[in-house]
């Protein structure tokens, strides 16, 4: 981690804000207590010591400790990671350069884990942010877990029962809702995520949904599939364009 915090620090054309993508630690969901706050204590001094970029956060499944545990009194499981990372909500929105940037928090309960969605309550905020930015105000959404995705078919044999079946806990499973929903702003230029590994870009309905890898890789070890560890730079322009960039930063091997 401080090895890629010095790459993107070295950058020549130094990016003005740092965004992460979710999962900052290893892994939280269901890890004993103790564990948990010694992955986010190093978490935090690497970043501290390393890193000298403005940085705004979006939680990742990682980050969450689970829902209903009987040892945390925090039925969402987040509420930990938003005071360590400094947030007021699990999902949040702000303004810079010109640029309306929207976070949200794709993780929440299933019997199975967590599946990828946005709840009500988010939801309803949603379209209220949205309907409270100018329309001439270029907007970025962030994600931990794609809206949409290519790449989510091919993390994993999902096609194996002879029909193609993506898991909702890889792609959010109000994608529909939520292409509507952006189809009535026609400023929503551009949505951002991780959690798959892999690198892509799907363009629909005046929207470009980008799946930027991981910075580890295939977990700090190489390459996971045809996907080096790197980062994105995405530069955004007055006119509402915008640029991306996969830049590879460790070795793919």
């Amino acid at each position: 981690m401080a090895a890629a915090l010095h790459h993107v620090n070295s950058l020549e054309d130094r990016p003005d804000l740092l965004l992460t993508g979710g999962d900052q630690i290893m892994n939280a969901f269901g890890e004993t207590l103790d564990r948990v706050e010694r992955l986010w204590a190093l978490f935090d001094r690497v970043l501290r010591s390393e890193n000298s970029l403005p940085v705004e956060h979006c939680l990742g499944n990682h980050d969450v400790l689970g829902f209903g545990r009987s040892d945390v009194d925090d039925p969402t499981g987040k509420k930990r990671a938003c005071e360590l990372l400094g947030l007021a909500h699990p999902f949040q929105s702000f303004d810079r350069a010109g640029w309306h940037f929207v976070v949200l928090d794709s993780t929440h309960p299933h019997p199975a884990g967590y599946k990828a969605r946005l709840d009500e309550a988010q939801f309803a905020w949603l379209v209220e942010d949205l309907a409270r930015t100018a329309p001439t105000t270029p907007i970025v959404i962030l994600s931990h877990i794609p809206i949409l995705s290519a790449c989510a078919f091919l993390d994993g044999p999902n096609e194996e029962s002879g029909d193609w079946v993506v898991p909702g806990a890889w792609m959010h499973l109000d994608a529909r809702r939520l292409k509507d929903l952006f189809l009535k702003h026609g400023n929503v230029r551009l949505a951002l995520s991780g959690h798959i590994h892999l690198v892509d870009r799907v363009d629909y309905l005046g929207v470009s949904y980008l799946c930027h890898g991981a910075v580890c890789g295939n977990w700090w070890q190489g390459a996971f599939q045809e996907c080096a560890p790197g980062y994105a730079v995405v530069d955004l322009f007055d006119d509402g364009s915008f640029s991306s960039e996969y830049v590879a930063w460790g070795d793919p091997s």
